[in-house]
Order: structure tokens, then C-alpha cells, then sequence
């Protein structure tokens, strides 16, 4: 695929500007290269210029393409929205799944992660801008439900996740991403046991960079790597 390198090149050094901007170091910020609807060959591409994580919204397109790739070095992230009966596919490919958002999708994800003697990390999924179309926990409720996946065993909470209403200027969702770090702190505050909070998914291929002055760990960024949807 022509340019990828150089377009994968360009937005980590764009990452890296963002963050020492931001007085962050450049590591503590990871690239997530969305590749739904992406082919096995892109990825491996992909993978060949650098990239190892990378980022799928649905189970049987991603269970297909991670068994196709087959490399070691990479990294699975599920993006999409997560339904309880796919929680067994889900844990068998994915190492991080960030859009958790119930106790009783956590409680089949922890089910289906003792059976292969895995602990599944997660992320829960934040619906910031109140938008009844998109899925996630309402902040109010956050640290509440936190507190009770705590106690799933096979379970481990990394931070928080979220999608932003969209903008035209990235600037006007900046609110948005300043509100999920500050629910990321107060939970932090209240040191529930095995729950680290150490990472916020949050920036995609138009906002990353004032994602990352807020504060995001993880960046989707699809369109600005791979090109429009097939």
C-alpha cells in the first residue's frame, strides 16, 4: 500500500510532537491503528512498517484477519461494540477490549476468560456527550460500576474509553476529553483494589493531538492510516 509507512511515520511523530507539547513523555501515548474493514495484507503491511497494535469493532471480521496475520508482535484491541454472547471470541483475541459498559458483560468476559486461565484486560466505555446512539456508561455512574466489576474474578479495569460527540473544530472536544480524565482521577483517588486506571482510549484521526494534551494513552487513528472504508 503506497505512503502507508510514511503516513504511519507521520502520525507518530505527530504523537510524540502532541505529547512533549503537553510535557507528557512521547511513550506514554500508544498509537492504536484502527483496520476494520482493513485486509490481512494491510495489517501485515502495517506491522512491517512498525505498527503492532491495532484496533477491530467486529468479532468475526477481526477472528478471521488476527488468524490470517499470525504475527507475534501484534497487538489486538476490541473497539466496537461488544454484545455478551460474542465475550467468549472476544477474550480468546483480544488483549485489551475497551468498549466494556455493563456488569453483566464484564461478568461473561471474566466466565469465558477463566475457562482458557487468562485475566482479560479492560476499558470501560464512557458515554461523555450524552448521545443516546452511542453505547456506554453515563458518568455519574461510572465509579459505581467500576467498583462492581472490581470484584469479577478474571477481570482487570485499565482506565476508561470514549467517543466524543462530533465536532467541526477538535478544539470544541477538548471539554469532553478534559471530562474523562477527571473521572479517571477520582477514581484513581478512591485505590479500589485491582483497578489501575492508567489508561484513557480517547482521540481519533481528526482530535488525537488535543486528546493527547488532555491526557489519552491510547489513539485510534483509522482514516488518517489506512484511507476511507473500503
Amino acid at each position: 500500500m503506497d505512503g502507508l509507512k510514511e503516513r504511519i511515520a507521520s502520525i507518530k511523530c505527530r504523537i510524540a510532537t502532541a505529547a512533549k507539547k503537553a510535557g507528557r513523555n512521547t511513550y506514554d501515548v500508544r498509537l492504536i491503528a484502527v483496520s476494520k474493514k482493513k485486509s490481512a495484507e494491510m495489517v501485515i503491511q502495517a506491522i512491517e512498517a512498525g505498527q503492532t497494535i491495532f484496533g477491530e469493532n467486529y468479532i468475526q471480521e477481526a477472528a478471521s484477519k488476527i488468524e490470517e496475520v499470525s504475527r507475534p508482535e501484534s497487538s489486538w484491541h476490541f473497539i466496537g461494540h461488544l454484545q455478551k454472547n460474542k465475550a467468549k471470541y472476544a477474550v480468546r483475541y483480544f488483549d485489551l477490549i475497551h468498549t466494556v459498559d455493563s456488569e453483566a458483560l464484564a461478568s461473561e468476559l471474566g466466565k469465558n476468560a477463566a475457562k482458557i486461565n487468562k485475566i482479560q484486560d479492560i476499558l470501560i466505555q464512557v458515554r461523555i456527550g450524552d448521545e443516546d446512539s452511542k453505547s456506554g456508561v453515563e458518568p455519574f455512574k461510572v465509579a459505581e460500576l467500576v467498583k462492581n466489576i472490581s470484584n469479577i474474578e478474571n477481570i482487570r479495569i485499565k482506565g476508561l474509553m470514549t467517543i466524543p460527540p462530533p465536532v467541526e473544530n477538535p478544539e470544541e472536544a477538548r471539554a469532553f476529553f478534559r471530562k474523562l480524565k477527571n473521572i479517571s482521577d477520582e477514581i484513581r483517588a478512591n485505590n479500589i483494589p485491582g483497578v489501575l486506571m492508567d489508561e484513557l482510549s480517547m482521540g481519533m484521526s481528526d482530535d488525537f493531538e488535543v486528546a493527547i494534551s488532555e491526557g489519552a494513552t491510547l489513539v485510534r487513528v483509522g482514516t488518517a492510516i489506512f484511507g476511507g472504508r473500503s
